[in-house]
């Protein structure tokens, strides 16, 4: 039984570490990595109980190394699929993101790199506006008493300083855009940031979209969150 616990704990372990990769190689679609990390946790599930049997029942025989091994890789097969999970239910089942939902600013280069992507990049208005409303309430336009040059290089530095790869970056027209990869799935999120003058104060309104999925798991908030952090940084 020590053998097959500690295979049952290293199986898990793998499908979980592979699901992403193999997506992102195209060897495996969405659905089917997402389902591959389901079993992991079952798997990993079993090997838990696997070893629970051992340590109550066969503890003159149990390999502690081995059994120690196998609960680890079960554990993180275990721990990393439920805390997605429990995430995925705490936040809104919608992946665009914006700080003005009246006016969200659009892609303008982004544009042709979406052009296969399963989300259009039109915003779906108030049906997705109120859910972020409830849920990401911080997520508003910027106001700053810099003039709209300081704000943008501002605004340019932080890009760069999130690793956010840059498309377009015009100072006439106030606009930056460019894209985030997640690292284990290899998902890529727009990023288009807008900055204008109202005659007083320079404005600043950011949008994050993913190109596939339903959910972001709050990953576009996440980031709007850091880049205006970066930028309020930038600006003390």
């Amino acid at each position: 039984m020590k053998i097959l616990t500690l295979i049952a704990g290293v199986l898990a372990l793998l499908l979980l570490l592979l699901s992403g990769p193999l997506y992102q190689a195209e060897i495996l679609g969405l659905m089917n990595a997402f389902l591959a990390m389901r079993i992991a946790l079952m798997v990993g599930a079993l090997a838990i109980v696997l070893a629970l049997i051992q340590i109550i029942f066969m503890r003159k025989n149990i390999s502690w190394p081995a059994t120690g091994v196998a609960v680890i890789c079960a554990a993180v097969a275990i721990v990393v699929p439920l805390s997605m999970m429990n995430k995925a239910k705490s936040v809104p089942a919608i992946h665009d993101i914006t700080t003005d939902l009246l006016n969200p600013p659009k892609f303008v280069a982004i544009l042709a790199l979406r052009a296969d992507a399963p989300n259009p990049a039109e915003y779906q208005g108030e049906e997705i506006a109120k859910q972020q409303r409830a849920a990401y309430p911080e997520l508003q336009t910027q106001k700053y008493q810099q003039t709209s040059e300081q704000v943008f290089d501002a605004a340019l530095a932080a890009v760069n300083t999130m690793g956010l790869e840059l498309v377009n970056s015009d100072k006439t027209s106030g606009l930056i855009e460019a894209f985030d990869t997640t690292t284990f799935f290899g998902f890529v999120d727009d990023v288009v940031i807008r900055i204008q003058s109202d005659g007083q104060m320079t404005l600043l309104d950011a949008r994050s979209k993913s190109r596939i999925g339903k959910s972001d798991i709050g990953k576009n908030a996440q980031r709007l969150n850091a880049l205006i952090a970066d930028i309020n940084s930038n600006l003390n």
